[in-house]
């Protein structure tokens, strides 16, 4: 169960850096084909692995948590369980931003207009919420790793 635990956040890390890196990619070229196809391919990316990724990440991280008799007042699995609400609260609403976004670019291709604000807008709320739900996977994986003390 430690090693589903230990491949689920990997999976889940590497596939959310690398989504976000191609579509960061195809938003820098600023080409709306380029754009759509991009996020057709991370919304499809995101449905295949990360969601998977998310759902035995957690229900691993439970059974091991009561397996192993740890408590979550644990002050690293308290952090950690925040810390993962935390990158849910900011991925979800990212979830929509990328099929937001693809549908944007796709209206502009198909126009032959350059990307609307809106498209704009909404990659700038894709972009910022891409910070703390990155910095907080990293901060989990160090708790995972480390397992320090603190105020319980």
């Amino acid at each position: 169960m430690k090693w589903i635990h230990i491949l689920s956040s990997t999976l889940l890390f590497g596939t959310g850096l690398g989504i976000a890196f191609f579509f960061w990619i195809a938003h820098k070229r600023g080409d709306p084909k380029v754009i759509a196809e991009t996020a057709r391919t991370v919304v499809i990316a995101d449905a295949c692995f990360t969601a998977p990724a998310v759902i035995v990440q957690f229900a691993t991280g439970v059974w091991l948590m009561l397996h192993l008799g740890v408590p979550a007042s644990v002050f690293w699995l308290k952090t950690a369980l925040l810390l993962f609400f935390v990158v849910g609260a900011c991925w979800l609403p990212v979830l929509w931003l990328q099929a937001r976004a693809r549908r944007l670019a796709a209206q502009a291709a198909v126009a032959g207009e350059p990307l609307p604000a809106a498209y704009h807008r909404t990659m700038r709320w894709w972009f910022w919420l891409g910070w703390p739900a990155f910095s907080s996977v990293m901060v989990i994986f160090w708790l995972m790793v480390v397992k320090p003390t603190g105020a319980t």
